[in-house]
């Protein structure tokens, strides 16, 4: 059975740090490429980042210098490193295997001061 379990998520304060991990189990994890979504209220869900699995890394262009996208195959977990958050960062975070089109459950990011 396939699992992609987020954690970390909570309230930030803007300027402040949160660190994203998305625990998978049921897959071949160190073959699967990995993406981090997001999805405000009332928008569309977005590709924050990626990472393949012979980790090559992409970002969007609102969150370049700020996130950092990582992965560590032995624990079969792959993280998002937020910092200099903004408001504008508030929203549900998702993982994704993108080679197999699964998704987490996601959790919740909010920045405000």
């Amino acid at each position: 059975q396939v699992q992609l379990v987020e954690s970390g998520g909570g309230l930030a304060q803007p300027g402040g740090s949160l660190r994203l991990s998305c625990a998978a189990s049921g897959i071949m994890f160190r073959l699967c490429d990995m993406g981090w979504y997001r999805q405000a209220p009332g928008k569309q869900r977005e590709l924050v980042a990626t990472i393949t699995r012979s980790r090559t890394t992409t970002y969007a262009d609102s969150v370049k210098g700020r996130f950092t996208i990582s992965r560590d195959n032995a624990k079969s977990t792959v993280y998002l490193q937020m910092n200099s958050l903004e408001p504008e960062d508030t929203a549900v975070y998702y993982c994704k295997a993108e080679s197999l089109g699964f998704w987490g459950q996601g959790t919740q990011v909010t920045v405000s001061s």
